[in-house]
């Protein structure tokens, strides 16, 4: 069986009041799409300007991180801040760092 990457992310916007989550294969091409989409109300990411990366988790087969995303969908907000301060403490945008 072939492993590929696939990516459970948040995004916040500015001021790091909106939280989306997501699942992509290819997540700087993911952000860039956030980003282009923001202030578009067609989308709940773009009406609310989510396109700051502050959290992601890395996988190897989709069902697994299309279970992970639903998972954390269910959450109520504190347990997601939790996870993402866990991850990033200071809540960092991370949209820079990739592939460093």
């Amino acid at each position: 069986m072939w492993n590929y990457n696939f990516y459970v992310y948040i995004t916040t916007n500015p001021l790091r009041s909106v939280l989306y989550i997501g699942v992509t294969n290819n997540l700087e091409r993911r952000l860039y799409e956030h980003f282009e989409n923001k202030g578009k109300v067609d989308s709940f990411a773009g009406k609310n300007y989510c396109y700051n990366l502050i959290y992601y988790e890395h996988f190897t087969h989709i069902n697994y991180a299309i279970e992970r995303e639903k998972e954390i969908k269910k959450w109520r907000r504190e347990k997601k801040n939790a996870l993402i301060e866990s991850f990033n403490p200071g809540w960092r945008f991370l949209n820079n760092e990739l592939g460093e």
